[in-house]
Formats: structure tokens, C-alpha cells, sequence
């Protein structure tokens, strides 16, 4: 739908990237009156929006369809209408290269085409998790090497994204925003254009700020998770339930926050931004003895669970196993960084016959999930959906990696 047909509203935004962070906040910005085009090179998650079918499990098709109705919401690939924006948002994953460090290519790439259609006085937002400096030393100069604008005509602003896909609690506009500009005018209307749609927003002193705080929110989740994956092996060896002690020490009101166990980290955040600051504070000479500590404990989880099952079976080989649930997280499809990987992969190598039942992500690479039913030597539970009847299994041995059993 060509921009000059869309009515008159606050301002025209362009988010790039309509994943799990950038449709929230496109549906956020358009029910606050701003006109938003989405921006993504996936023809296929352009046309499902277009069509107000939603990606992913915290937008509801209804709500979609009618902003996509209302002519407020447009998604595209074509990168042109960033020349009628004046708000631009990159929204695009930062993952991890095969030799675990920071891959910037998606953000690279979309700044270079941001640039490429950029007008005088626009606002461009990264939303993408980085290291330290990449705004002011990266993003900013290809902004205006790539554009043909001086520096002072681009206004450049970091807000780390604070999506949690499926937290009923914790939104888009209940959870606090952090904002940085590269100036002065560039922090102050990034703040007004976040604070027509969420709540708190709270201005840090300078871009690396931001960036730091983002790296540090989910480092501290990676240790204490890595952590109470750690304790839950005592609790296995002691013969006490670890969900039980968690439950008796979170009473405490002061000083103690509850992690619970699991098969391992995954998803696009916790797994991936701790390291985005240990390579950082390798190059300065202050390494992060804890995460590369956590991070070594998460990686052996799945191993861990894998040994669990050959204790219980006495060997692995030619087994029927079911592993259930091989998205990262309860309650989404998304399966990227799932420990669940490395846990089919280790019972794989044991001779064992490995079957998987996911609804929500329903073909993975290049299989599809299985009903669930007995006939299982053994069943995994990896990742606890609602929706999952373990009844079905009927006596199935059940070995659940978020507790004793």
C-alpha cells in the first residue's frame, strides 16, 4: 500500500525487522496513532501481515487485522518507504557466529539500507542487542556514510528491546524503556515517541549506558539460571527436589530471587548477550570469570540429562526415546539457541531412536513432531508447553528435566 494513501497521523514510522521485537512494537506504535510500516526481508512473514495472520504468539490475529484494516500498519521488503519516515527503528537479530562471537551482519545490513533511503532530521533508534560502542563507533558513522548526510543532520539513538515472549505480566508498555542518544535532541525525541506507548521511560547518561545495562539484565539471568542448573545436580545427588527448596527460599522477602532449573539457555537473548560482554571485556583486559563459568555449565546440561536417561534405561542404545518440547521456552515456537539441540544430538550418539513432539513449532529440521502417545521407552520432557498432557504418555518412563522425576 503506497504511503501517500495512508490518512494523516502523528508520524510515519518504519520498523526494520518483524520478529519477536519489532511486530510488538509496530502493533504498540500503530495503537498509539503513529502510521507504521514493518520492513522485513521474509516475503512470506510480510505477506502473513499483510494479511493480519501474526508470527508470533503475543500478538493475536485480531488485533492485527485490524490495524492492517485501519490503514495504520503496512508491512514491506522494499527499504523505500524509510524516505517518508521520521522515526526509524532497527529491530534485527545479533547472534552468535560458529565461533561464538558477536555477528552483526543483519544489523550491518540493515543500517546500510536504512541509510541508503534516510532524510534530513530522521530519527534512527537500534534496538538490537550490541557490545558496548557499536552505536556511536558503528551505527552512527555508516548512517552517514551511506546516506551522503552530515553527521549533525541524523539523529541516533540506542533503546535496548525488552521483549520476553509469552510473559503475561511484563508487556511492551508496562516493562521500562531505557533510551541513549548520540545527542541531546536525539535522546529527547526518542523518549517523547516511546512514551506515547509505554509507561516508564527512563534516559541513561550515554549510549554506552544502554548498551551496557541490556548486556548486563541477561548476564545476570545467564549466571543465576546456570547456577540453579548447577544446584539442581546437588539436589539429584542429595535426594531432595529442587522446586521445593526454591519454593522454601523464595518466602524469604529480602535478598534472594528465584531461578528454576531446566535442560539448558536458549532463545535470542540470554545464551548470546552474555557473550557479547565477556568478548568485549576480553578486549579490555577484564575477563568475566562468571559468565565464561555459566556458560560452560549451560553447555553441559543437555550431556547432563543425557546421562540421566542411561542411568534410567541402562543404556541408550536402540531405545525409543521422546523428547517433548524442543522450543527454548514454554508457550512459543521459537527454537533458536534451544538446548534442546545438543540433548537429541547426545542421545543420538548413544545409539538411542530419538523422536520429538512440539505443536507450537511443528517442523524442525527437517522433521516433524510426533504425536504424543505411548510406545516410548522413555520420554524427555524438555520444554513444559501448557498445552502438553503427559496422561497421553500413559506409563511411560517420564524423565523431566525441570525436576526429580
Amino acid at each position: 500500500m503506497p504511503l501517500k494513501s495512508w490518512p494523516k497521523l502523528k508520524q510515519k514510522v518504519a520498523i526494520i525487522g518483524l520478529g519477536y521485537v519489532g511486530l510488538p512494537l509496530a502493533v504498540a506504535a500503530a495503537n498509539s496513532n503513529f502510521l507504521v510500516s514493518g520492513v522485513d526481508s521474509d516475503e512470506i512473514k510480510v505477506l502473513g501481515v499483510n494479511n493480519g495472520v501474526s508470527t508470533i504468539e503475543d500478538i493475536a490475529d485480531l488485533d492485527l487485522k485490524k490495524l492492517i484494516l485501519d490503514r495504520v500498519l503496512t508491512a514491506s521488503t522494499d527499504f523505500s518507504v524509510i524516505k517518508e519516515a521520521q522515526i526509524v527503528l532497527i529491530c534485527v537479530p545479533t547472534p552468535l557466529t560458529p565461533d561464538q562471537k558477536p555477528d552483526l551482519t543483519y544489523v550491518k545490513r540493515a543500517t546500510e539500507s536504512v541509510a541508503s533511503h534516510l532524510s534530513e532530521d530522521t530519527l534512527v533508534i537500534l534496538e538490537s542487542t550490541v557490545s558496548p560502542g557499536t552505536t556511536r563507533n558503528l551505527i552512527a558513522p555508516m548512517l552517514a556514510q551511506f546516506s551522503g548526510l552530515k553527521p549533525s543532520q541524523i539523529h541516533v539513538a540506542f533503546s535496548p528491546e525488552r521483549i520476553d515472549p509469552s510473559n503475561k505480566t511484563w508487556g511492551v508498555k508496562n516493562t521500562p524503556k531505557l533510551v541513549a542518544g548520540l545527542s541531546k535532541e536525539a535522546g529527547t525525541r526518542a523518549i517523547d515517541f516511546y512514551s506515547s506507548f509505554i509507561d516508564e521511560v527512563i534516559q541513561c547518561d550515554s549510549l554506552e549506558v544502554a548498551e551496557t545495562a541490556k548486556l548486563l539484565e541477561n548476564s545476570f539471568r545467564y549466571v543465576n539460571i546456570s547456577f540453579i542448573n548447577e544446584f539442581l545436580i546437588f539436589c539429584q545427588k542429595l535426594g531432595v527436589d529442587v522446586n521445593q527448596v526454591i519454593k522454601a527460599a523464595a518466602t524469604k522477602p529480602y535478598g534472594f530471587m528465584p531461578f528454576y532449573p531446566s535442560i539448558g539457555v536458549g532463545g535470542h537473548c540470554i545464551p548470546v548477550d552474555p557473550l557479547y560482554l565477556s568478548i568485549k571485556a576480553r578486549e579490555l583486559g577484564a575477563p568475566t570469570r562468571f559468565i565464561d563459568l555459566a556458560d560452560q555449565i549451560n553447555q553441559e546440561m543437555p550431556g547432563y540429562f543425557v546421562g540421566r536417561a542411561e542411568e534410567k534405561l541402562g543404556g541408550l542404545k536402540d531405545k525409543r526415546i521422546l523428547v517433548v518440547g524442543v522450543a527454548y521456552k514454554p508457550n512459543v515456537a521459537d527454537v533458536r539457541e534451544t538446548p534442546v539441540t545438543a540433548l537429541i544430538n547426545g542421545l543420538k550418539s548413544k545409539g538411542a531412536q530419538v523422536s520429538w513432539h512440539d505443536d507450537l513449532v511443528s517442523e524442525w529440521n527437517n522433521e516433524k513432531s510426533v504425536e504424543l502417545k505411548v510406545g516410548y521407552d522413555l520420554a524427555i520432557l524438555a520444554t513444559p508447553h501448557a498445552y502438553i498432557d503427559l496422561k497421553k504418555l500413559g506409563e511411560t518412563l517420564i524423565l523431566d528435566t525441570r525436576g526429580l522425576v
